[in-house]
């Protein structure tokens, strides 16, 4: 038997305010597999769900889909009944499904989703590569990369006035277009190139304001044809969270130039100048690193650079923290964790804080990695502190607007 593994995680409205005590229901084909009750931090325990051999993963000549997907519904007392349709297992990879809920009273009718398919499966319209240097608008160019909070995606085509415009925080886009444009089976090297060329093309649009040139109240859009897939509600898979949260202020550029590249790529073998996404798996199966299959494509002149991360957060990382260092960025690290153990109570409290990093705080550091799927170190280094910066906004947030 082949089986994969799915996480569940449930919120009323942000992710600030997890469902404790929802009932989760997995099914395939209008039959029900499982039943699950979230647990105070809003979450379901790993589950264990057949799919098939990676192995269709792996290769561009097979037909077969090379995951299975399930339908999930859940329902909590006083939130609309929210099913989601879709939900993709991978061989032996565990996915992350974020279900957000809201009031009866804003919503009183059950609410239906579905998860388009991989673009590696799917059939989506191909790219229009455009010539950005010869537009007849000249770019805005900013005066520095920077790695926002937030970027607003528009969920059509940009002409379409119709279509939806939803403010996503950028790790969480980053997580979500890779894992709608490439298998999370494929080699760690060339996820991580792929993820490089995902961050460049969203940081060049950013960076030149490529649609508020023309007009537009958007970032970028969420089509295949202009831009990257972005899928709303999407599955996200451990092996690319991880990926991201592990260089989402890393980019790409080319020689001297200022600007990110736009880094295109598609799915086919590709011409020079566009990464192959099924390209970059054969060479990352032969041991390129992510620096050198991004040169095979993109040239021997690019090389991978550090964006600033904008400063909106209450603390700023210093270095990485762990068992026995002291100081005030220990203290406040304990703080924080406390402030968010009050949304989140599985969360092990931190008595007493000293600034001293001891025991209970390595715990707390642990439990905090493992509820939003983080490499279970133990040590506060960048991506968890960047983590838990954001978590502690958004409870502060909740919490203003409570008392308000």
């Amino acid at each position: 038997m082949i089986n994969g593994y799915l996480k569940i995680n449930v919120y009323n409205d942000t992710i600030a305010n997890p469902v404790k005590g929802a009932i989760v229901t997995i099914s395939k084909d209008n039959r029900t597999i499982s039943k699950h009750t979230t647990d105070e931090n809003g979450q379901t325990g790993i589950i264990t769900l057949e799919t098939v051999n990676k192995s269709y993963s792996e290769n561009e000549q097979y037909t077969v889909r090379p995951y299975e997907t399930y339908d999930v519904e859940v329902t909590a007392l006083g939130l609309t009944a929210t099913t989601i349709n879709g939900v993709q297992i991978f061989d032996n990879i565990t996915s992350i499904q974020d279900i957000y809920m809201t009031s009866i009273d804003q919503n009183p009718y059950s609410d239906t989703k579905e998860i388009d398919p991989n673009t590696l499966w799917g059939n989506y319209p191909p790219n229009i590569t455009i010539d950005e240097n010869n537009s007849n608008i000249s770019p805005i160019i900013l005066k520095q990369v920077l790695i926002p909070e937030n970027i607003i995606v528009h969920d059509g085509i940009p002409s379409d006035s119709s279509a939806a415009n939803y403010t996503v925080p950028f790790i969480d886009y980053i997580k979500n277009v890779a894992s709608s444009e490439i298998y999370s089976t494929w080699p760690k090297e060339t996820i991580k190139a792929n993820v490089l060329a995902i961050i460049s093309f969203t940081l060049n649009r950013i960076y030149t304001e490529w649609y508020k040139s023309r007009g537009y109240n958007f970032t970028i859009t969420s089509t295949t044809t202009y831009d990257q897939k972005y899928t709303r509600n999407a599955t996200i898979f451990e092996p690319i969270s991880n990926v991201v949260d592990e260089i989402f202020n890393n980019y790409i550029k080319s020689g001297i130039r200022m600007e990110p590249l736009l880094a295109h790529y598609k799915n086919e073998t590709s011409e020079n100048g566009i990464l192959s996404q099924w390209g970059s798996k054969e060479l990352g199966d032969k041991g390129y690193s992510a620096l050198n299959i991004l040169r095979y494509y993109y040239g021997n002149n690019i090389n991978i650079y550090e964006a600033q991360v904008t400063e909106t957060y209450p603390y700023s990382f210093t270095s990485t923290l762990k068992y026995g260092d002291c100081g005030e960025d220990v203290y406040l690290l304990q703080n924080a964790l406390n402030y968010i153990r009050g949304s989140y109570p599985g969360i092990p409290i931190i008595d007493n804080p000293t600034g001293l990093f001891n025991s209970k705080t390595e715990d707390a550091v642990k439990v905090f990695q493992d509820v939003f799927s983080l490499n279970k170190t133990g040590e506060a280094n960048y991506e968890t502190w960047y983590k838990i910066s954001y978590i502690l906004t958004a409870v502060k947030n909740l919490t203003e607007s409570i008392y308000k």
